[in-house]
């Protein structure tokens, strides 16, 4: 990852925040609409999910300043999630719904430049998660 697609990451996501529940409605419909077999990893409540979604998205985006510290809270969370069921192909079923949701939120300044820098913020942290898990 470039400083200039930390950047864009980072400013993109400072105009998601004030949308956030919307964000994270956007995100899990899409999920739940593309990927029906993901949503049985889901028991509890879907909007304070929501809230512990953008509440990590938020804690990654700012952490990317320091990367290196990120690496084995995002390696915890992914051995974590081998606890709900998930599975390493649904990384990419997330990343797809993530990166459709910037671009129904973001609309105009969702630039290839910033899809792009998402992608590979969410392809590097997806693979430390991955690795975490021991798959």
């Amino acid at each position: 990852m470039t400083p200039e697609q930390k950047e864009l990451v980072q400013q993109s996501w400072a105009k998601v925040m004030p949308i956030k529940e919307t964000a994270a409605d956007l995100f899990y419909n899409r999920l739940f609409e593309q990927y029906p077999e993901v949503k049985t990893y889901f028991k509890g409540d879907m909007k304070e999910q929501g809230k512990k979604l953008m509440m990590m998205i938020n804690t990654a985006v700012a952490g990317l300043d320091n990367i290196e510290a990120l690496i084995e809270p995002v390696k915890a969370l992914g051995k974590k999630h081998v606890d709900y069921g998930v599975k390493a192909e649904d990384y990419d079923k997330v990343g797809a719904s993530l990166l459709w949701t910037l671009e129904q939120g973001l609309k105009d300044d969702f630039t290839p430049e910033v899809k792009d820098a998402w992608a590979v913020t969410y392809t590097t942290l997806a693979g430390v998660m991955i690795e975490g898990s021991d798959y």
